[in-house]
């Protein structure tokens, strides 16, 4: 009854494309001194959420009830960033990608707060809050 619900596969990919970029931004970082490495990125999770080619269907699984499932698969673009020009022709920013790992840590947290708000509600709801 609860083992597929939209909510916490959303959760689940905002978590999951949190990591992914994470780890793109590390990469960056490492090769911050590499000459001629240009950046990378993935695109922004709410793009990649919104381009996904599958749409929700409701199926109707028992008379009077309706069960949606969701795109599988969670697979990001992956681009060239905007460099910035040094000398050696580096185009990475450790400032620019110290923000950009800001802004992912804020997007796991809020993934994970959807996740414990979600289990909250669902606790509640079967009395075990």
């Amino acid at each position: 009854m609860f083992s597929d619900l939209n909510v916490f596969k959303t959760a689940y990919a905002m978590a999951t494309h949190a990591g992914q970029r994470q780890a793109v931004i590390a990469r960056n970082m490492a090769n911050a001194d590499t000459p001629g490495y240009q950046p990378r990125d993935i695109e922004a999770f709410k793009t990649a959420f919104e381009n996904t080619s599958a749409k929700t269907e409701m199926t109707a699984t028992r008379q009077g009830h309706l069960n949606g499932s969701s795109p599988t698969g969670q697979n990001w673009a992956e681009y060239e960033a905007e460099s910035h020009g040094d000398p050696n022709g580096n185009g990475v920013s450790l400032e620019g990608e110290m923000l950009k790992a800001i802004e992912v840590k804020r997007q796991h947290d809020r993934a994970l707060a959807i996740y414990r708000s979600s289990i909250g509600i669902l606790r509640t709801s079967l009395g075990r809050g």
